[in-house]
């Protein structure tokens, strides 16, 4: 029998990811930080090494670097020697807009030198903006029992959510016989993951067919499904698609759940611990004898001396003497000063908050932010990478401060509910 290994491996990770707000505005969505000391690209990845697969390739876009350098050779995944390895893959346009992807189909259709420089009996088609824990090798061979020409893996979600994914119609055997992408009326609570096994041949004569076809979802599968054999593939476990600040922060909080289904630690997802010194080289936590923890996730090179409950933080966060975190996400290296409140906040890195500063101030989670009401609405306020705010500040709920935000850049000592701070010499 031949093994999924065969299997080549395309994993998509160009998306802009624009709803995660300021979080991707120095990076690309599957690098954006997660659980500490993961990054979001993480559980894709390591998803393939548990399962055995040994070629892939990975399709960037939209401010790659850092995700490129948190790949390096891809030694964090067991994917460097002769068999296996990882093969960065950015788009080979010009610099506009205009000239990137113009879908999931077109990304992989102007990457066919690759294809066909690795062939495969199958194609498994993967998104790095995902957190689940998956044994690809399982759906493989459900795949080949099949006879299928594409597979799809699909869970079951709420009719209400049904909108935000491609749904699908099966018959008794999993075979999918009638399609929608994001329909408007749900007819099956049956969702696409994003996540598609195609026979080798068979993707390479679909893309050649049509070059106006530019999505699986909207393209592909539609004429797949009415044409060939496509089926389902049932997926029970954890599974998030974190595009959006809301999904974000609760799949963080779920890592703090035990009860939630994820487990980092037990699904044996690694990470690249020598990316810009974020572990190898930290020394461990240290907690000073008056503070308090209570449902926490510290990382390496942190110190605390302060309140942290209900919280995750990522390496080299200080937490200084009277001051609470409480139910927030802060990147690594931020500083909470002296009698600071950090309350309902996602924190990117090397923020430095000041003295008695509130960052969650009031009771006022309803009032959506003014700029972008549909990514903050519940009270979650967001610090950009390396703003630093002066002592005695309050900042409201839904609350957005830019990148690079200097103390002398606020305007009096409240940010009110709603309102965003814009560094202009970033945008």
């Amino acid at each position: 029998m031949k093994r999924a290994k065969e299997a080549l491996v395309l994993l998509l990770a160009g998306g802009v990811g624009s709803r995660l707000n300021i979080l991707v505005q120095k990076r690309a969505k599957p690098a954006v930080p997660f659980a500490g000391i993961y990054r979001i690209i993480d559980f894709s990845l390591s998803n393939v090494m548990n399962s055995g697969l040994t070629k892939v390739g990975v399709l960037t876009q939209y401010k790659p670097l850092s995700l490129m350098s948190h790949l390096g050779s891809g030694e964090a995944w067991d994917l460097t020697g002769r068999s296996r390895g990882i093969k960065i893959l950015p788009p080979r346009t010009g610099e506009k807009e205009s000239d990137w992807y113009h879908g999931t189909a077109d990304a992989v259709r102007r990457n066919l030198d690759f294809l066909e420089h690795n062939t495969a009996e199958e194609v498994l088609i993967l998104s790095g903006d995902h957190i689940y824990h998956m044994d690809f090798d399982a759906m493989i061979e459900y795949h080949r029992s099949k006879k299928a020409d594409v597979t799809v893996a699909m869970m079951t979600v709420p009719k209400s959510q049904i909108h935000q994914f491609g749904a699908g119609i099966v018959d008794r055997n999993d075979r999918i016989v009638e399609w929608e992408e994001k329909p408007k009326v749900a007819r099956t609570n049956l969702a696409s993951m994003g996540i598609y096994v195609f026979d080798y041949r068979y993707l390479l004569d679909s893309l050649a067919r049509d070059r106006e076809e530019n999505d699986f979802g909207m393209h592909i599968l539609p004429r797949a499904i009415a044409e060939d054999n496509v089926f389902a593939y049932p997926f029970y476990g954890y599974w998030r698609d974190v595009g959006t600040i809301q999904a974000y922060w609760e799949a963080n909080m779920d890592v703090l759940r035990r009860d939630s289904g994820i487990s980092p630690q037990k699904w044996q997802i690694r990470t690249n611990v020598d990316t810009e010194g974020r572990l190898a080289d930290r020394s461990p936590a240290r907690y000073g004898g008056n503070c308090r923890l209570q449902n926490c996730m510290i990382s390496a090179g942190s110190r605390i001396e302060g309140t942290v409950i209900n919280s995750v933080l990522s390496p080299g966060v200080v937490v200084e003497e009277g001051a609470v975190v409480k139910d927030s996400i802060l990147f690594e290296d931020c500083v909470v000063g002296r009698d600071a409140v950090v309350d309902l906040a996602i924190l990117d890195k090397r923020v430095r908050v000041g003295e008695r500063v509130v960052v969650g101030y009031g009771d006022n989670h309803g009032c959506a932010n003014l700029r972008k009401p549909s990514h903050l609405y519940t009270g979650i306020s967001l610090i950009g990478k390396g703003s630093s705010i002066p002592s005695g500040m309050q900042i409201g709920r839904n609350c957005v401060v830019d990148s690079g935000v200097g103390e002398d850049m606020f305007p009096g000592t409240t940010l009110a509910d709603g309102e965003s701070l814009i560094n202009r010499d970033e945008s």
